[in-house]
């Protein structure tokens, strides 16, 4: 059998009521070049008997694994791993994808797989099928880096994003003991300061967020995963490209101290200085935001 190209990676935990429109739209592809690989995160529904009965149909490649409840993130890096094929996107349980969503970026891929630059795409996900999550691309644009697409070009809302495999095993997820979560910056910018992204100014994906979803309920997990949100301030603040982002980071991992409980914040912090001046703001973001999250 001829090895695949893509990966089309889901994470899921309980979402066997909804898992079947991705499964429906994964099989109306007009490129099977393609498996779907799916780690359930220790689902309690009837997510391991409906896949089982699709692998058995046998409409498209499926590959299945189950974990211990350890979050998205730590599934992400489980799939990064059973993954054998050179791109690899995630879509999650509570989205599906449009028909034309394997070989538009396939097709695109090919245009510049051989430049060593280029670590992957980015398309755009939408309400439906006209309408993004926010806006469009900048027209005309050909590559980036999320950086300069979320800053300079003042880019707003969800994307989906590409990479090359072997990236994203080099840059895995890392949840701190205890803590199920972590921002998905923490890979996507680390990858952001060597590589650009290929753009394909297409919505290809529908997103759908849930009540029980990521999205609905970041400031609860940032409460309930604080050490993984310190380390990923500190990385942001690193990568901060001026000293008022910096700042506005630094308050935000000053508020991540406050949840973790750091006996030193300022003396841990990347910029003592800023977390100096960040120290009264951040309690107020605490009191305000997150106090009672």
């Amino acid at each position: 059998m001829k090895q695949k190209i893509l990966t089309i990676f889901t994470p899921t935990y309980n979402r066997g009521y909804i898992l079947k429109k991705l499964y429906e739209s994964l099989c109306k592809q007009t490129c099977r070049d393609f498996e779907w690989l799916i780690v359930d995160d220790g689902s309690l529904d009837n997510t391991n008997e409906m896949v089982q009965e699709w692998i058995e149909e046998k409409k498209i490649d499926i590959c299945y694994y189950r974990q211990e409840n350890g979050g998205k993130q730590r599934a992400h890096n489980l799939g990064v791993e059973k993954a054998n094929t050179e791109l690899f996107v995630c879509v999650d349980s509570d989205d599906y994808v449009l028909p034309e969503f394997v070989r538009c970026h396939l097709e695109h891929w090919k245009e510049v797989q051989t430049d060593s630059t280029v670590g992957g795409m980015i398309s755009l996900q939408g309400h439906n099928e006209k309408t993004p999550m926010g806006t469009f691309f900048p027209d005309g644009l050909k590559r980036t880096t999320l950086t300069k697409l979320y800053t300079k070009l003042k880019f707003r809302g969800d994307a989906t994003l590409v990479h090359r495999t072997q990236l994203l095993r080099e840059y895995p997820f890392v949840v701190d003991e205890g803590e199920k979560f972590i921002g998905e910056g923490f890979v996507y910018y680390q990858i952001d300061q060597k590589y650009c992204l290929a753009i394909i100014p297409q919505i290809l994906m529908i997103k759908a967020y849930l009540p029980d979803g990521y999205t609905r309920n970041v400031r609860k997990l940032t409460k309930d995963n604080p050490k993984s949100y310190v380390r990923l301030k500190r990385q942001t603040i690193l990568f901060s490209q001026s000293w008022y982002d910096r700042f506005i980071q630094t308050i935000l991992y000053m508020v991540g101290c406050i949840m973790s409980k750091e006996s030193r914040p300022i003396c841990s912090a990347p910029y003592k200085g800023l977390a100096l001046l960040a120290y009264f703001p951040a309690w107020i973001v605490w009191i305000l935001f997150y106090k009672n999250a």
